[in-house]
């Protein structure tokens, strides 16, 4: 054979090209798992650092006293037994409860309205209203609960005078009759608009076809409403009804700020978060605050426990 025959290639031993691909293979996977590890570690890094460790802090300080005479010392649970029994704790607990069982139940059939109108097409610049009915999402707890505190204030506020002019004289949205609807109200308008958001998306996946068909079948809004879209979008009002029962057990600014507009209305017991953060800072019984704050942290776990469970034995997720 002459030397300008084309050589064929020489052919490698099927075992060594499966090493070789191998060892390329592994060489590529431990890159991309250090790759994987570098997106992961800032997030553990400060779940550890915010979270795990306060709440350690926290459970190890719930363990001890601290006396003017005496010093720090070892006292076990009896923080706990104290919060536990309780009756101002309770108290606070009993108020968040009736706050939570109205504002939620207000607001999510609110939310859920106007999402319904707004994914039918009755309202026209449907875009514009949700933008609207989103901007009090964006503004800061702080902010709204001074702007409301501004319009309902008792004497100056807009709110006021206008109910004056209506034939409602001397109406003092921050009596005691009267504190716990106006922050009911508040958070009503604060949390409306992102609800209304999220249920909007859970109709946006209801089929077409079922909302075309009972349109023809001649079924009046409030059934379609009701009947058809409501069933369709129950897991998402299950997690809102979840997350906002979690979020109202943590109700603090919003008396925190309207206490400055109506003093003594708003007691140092008021809810458990503001009564947790009076007890440390009014106090100074830091390791009593501390115990209701585990406390208060172990009530938040149940309930995203239970709801996970629920949740799974409806079958929404595995």
């Amino acid at each position: 054979m002459s030397d300008t025959a084309v050589r064929a290639p020489r052919q490698r031993p099927p075992r060594q090209a499966a090493a070789r691909a191998h060892l390329r293979h592994s060489g590529w996977a431990r890159r991309r798992d250090r790759r994987g590890a570098g997106f992961v570690v800032p997030f553990l890094a400060a779940f550890v650092l915010f979270l795990i460790v306060p709440l350690g802090y926290a459970i190890y300080s719930s363990g001890y006293t601290t006396r003017i005479i005496g010093g720090t010392t070892f006292t076990g649970l009896s923080n706990y037994t104290q919060t536990l029994t309780s009756g101002l704790f309770w108290n606070g607990v009993i108020r968040v409860v009736i706050f939570g069982a109205i504002q939620i139940t207000i607001m999510l059939a609110i939310a859920f309205f106007f999402a319904s109108i707004f994914d039918l097409g009755v309202v026209k610049l449907g875009r514009t209203f949700r933008a609207i009915f989103f901007i009090p999402f964006g503004v800061p707890i702080v902010v709204a609960a001074l702007m409301w505190g501004f319009l309902l204030e008792p004497q100056y506020g807009p709110m006021t005078r206008l109910a004056n002019a209506a034939g409602f004289s001397n109406v003092n949205f921050f009596s005691p009759g009267l504190m716990l609807p106006t922050i009911i109200l508040i958070v009503i308008w604060e949390w409306t608009g992102y609800n209304m958001v999220i249920l909007y998306t859970a109709l946006k996946s209801v089929p077409r076809d079922l909302i075309e068909a009972a349109i023809l079948d001649g079924a009046p809004l409030w059934k379609i409403i009701l009947k058809v879209k409501l069933p369709m979008v129950r897991p998402a009002v299950v997690m809102l009804v979840f997350l906002n029962v979690i979020g109202a057990s943590q109700l603090f600014v919003e008396p925190l700020i309207l206490n400055n507009y109506q003093s003594g209305v708003i007691t140092n017991y008021y809810t458990p978060t503001y009564f947790i953060f009076r007890t440390a800072i009014d106090n100074g019984q830091y390791n009593l605050a501390a115990a209701m704050a585990v406390i208060l942290g172990l009530v938040v776990v149940l309930i995203s426990v239970a709801a996970l469970i629920f949740r799974r034995r409806r079958g929404e997720f595995r």
